[in-house]
């Protein structure tokens, strides 16, 4: 009994021991939540947990979502990646449906009268077939040379900042297709028609057509007609390289060109992707006249590049000072723009609410703060942008298979999938690269396979079938 005494009693003072420091931790704690309430620098302080501060009533403290790097662009793509899916084939597809429908309605497309580009000198109706294989590799060589030369022009003028020579140059091949061209698509489906048409009535046509595609393009208008127009014009290149490029020299451009993109694209001083890169160190928009997006690009103030520092410098000094000898920068100097935030607004602040205090935690605290940026920027700056060069290509292998296929659509369909599985593919692999790539490469591969199978392996294979009555 003796024993079981003591050891209660020792039993009771371990736990008298263990209880006692709990009332000296509690005004330590509450002393320091004071102190984070006032001062504003722990954990509590700028989150609203306290009193009023700064003039207004406490906010509850917003709760952080912990999200990893992987997960947002696990969501990002799958929201994201249907949908860019969408936006591109609907204008890729009105753009090939467009060019089928003039090559197999149209005859003037597709006719050979003899005429050729400047680019083409060289004939393929010759007697034997290797002189024709080296007239259209000789034809290939000399268009890809001018397209490289055209596009290292371009990109040297867009590095050394003359805007105004790229839109000048722009401007005028926009007026060519968006007159001279639609004139002659107009004139000969009226032709095929037999639609009757005074040239006073037509000029008008084409002088509201064209003016309003020149503003759209090249000034402001709303997105869809935009859109609309940048389709029209590489439907119409396309009709162009389609009648008047011969047709072996046709398919060997389109293999070339495919090379070149993935060269152009991907090497470390490719032409395109230095245009590309020097866009995006400038955070300049691509001129419009030369991609399409899914949201809208107005390039109205380009040219003048120096005008925002101009309006800036003029803002923070509306009297023109004497010059200075050149010595060690004065805090006037440090910043020209202040953004409003004068000495004298600062010193009121700090008059009437005391001087603020930060921290590290803090300032961690307000970076996982939710941005109060709407949403519906971020979408619209999500755009997706293909080159109108991928238009043209693109329309091309489905027009030019349309109208050499023998009036077959089981060729111009087999095209026309393969391009859209090509695009699918590229899409998938910018989802996973995160950087621009060529969107011809893997399109006109497939379109070219597709159309040498079909027409020379399964359109033979569905006439025998047809021939003996076969159903499968």
């Amino acid at each position: 009994m003796a024993n079981n005494a003591e050891d209660i009693e020792n039993n009771m003072d371990q736990q008298e021991t263990n209880v006692t420091p709990e009332p000296t931790q509690q005004p330590q704690e509450m002393a320091g939540t004071r102190t984070r309430s006032r001062g504003g620098s722990g954990p509590g302080g700028g989150n609203g947990s306290g009193p009023e501060q700064n003039g207004q009533p406490p906010a509850p403290h917003p709760p952080h979502v912990v999200e990893t790097e992987e997960d947002e662009d696990e969501e990002l793509t799958l929201k994201y990646g249907a949908k860019h899916v969408i936006m591109l084939f609907v204008p890729v597809t009105l753009c090939m449906v467009v060019v089928v429908a003039t090559i197999k309605s149209v005859s003037f497309y597709t006719q050979n009268d003899g005429q050729r580009l400047i680019y083409t000198p060289f004939p393929e109706d010759t007697d034997t077939v290797a002189q024709r294989a080296v007239n259209s590799i000789l034809n290939a060589t000399i268009m890809i040379t001018v397209i490289i030369v055209m596009t290292l022009v371009l990109v040297l003028l867009y590095k050394y900042r003359c805007y105004k020579v790229i839109q000048g140059w722009l401007f005028l091949s926009s007026l060519l297709l968006l007159f001279f061209f639609s004139y002659i698509y107009l004139k000969e489906v009226f032709k095929t028609y037999n639609v009757a048409m005074d040239y006073f009535t037509l000029t008008m046509i084409i002088w509201n057509f064209g003016v309003v595609g020149m503003m759209c393009i090249h000034w402001k208008g709303p997105l869809r007609l935009q859109q609309a127009y940048l389709i029209m014009i590489s439907a119409l290149m396309a009709l162009v390289f389609i009648k008047y490029l011969p047709q072996w020299t046709a398919w060997l451009i389109l293999a070339v060109i495919s090379v070149y993109d993935l060269l152009a694209v991907l090497c470390p001083k490719g032409p395109l992707r230095i245009l590309v890169e020097t866009a995006q160190e400038r955070n300049e928009p691509i001129f419009p006249a030369l991609i399409y997006s899914s949201t809208m690009v107005w390039l109205v103030n380009m040219a003048d590049t120096e005008r925002p520092q101009r309006n800036s410098t003029e803002a923070a000094s509306p009297h023109h000072d004497p010059p200075e000898a050149v010595g060690s920068p004065t805090p006037s100097t440090l910043s020209q723009d202040d953004g409003g935030f004068t000495p004298n607004w600062v010193n009121q602040q700090h008059h009437q609410l005391g001087a603020l205090h930060s921290t590290e935690q803090t300032r961690r605290e307000i970076q996982e703060m939710p941005s109060a940026r709407p949403v519906e920027d971020d979408d619209e700056e999500r755009g997706v942008k293909l080159g109108l060069g991928d238009f043209i290509f693109y329309s091309m292998l489905v027009g030019k298979a349309s109208a050499t296929a023998s009036g077959d659509w089981n060729t111009t369909l087999a095209c026309f999938v393969a391009i859209l599985i090509g695009l699918c593919l590229t899409l998938l692999l910018l989802a996973i690269f995160k950087k621009a790539l060529p969107a011809l490469p893997i399109s006109i591969f497939f379109g070219l396979v597709f159309y040498f199978a079909t027409d020379n392996l399964v359109q033979p294979f569905m006439d025998k079938l047809a021939l003996h009555q076969f159903y499968i």
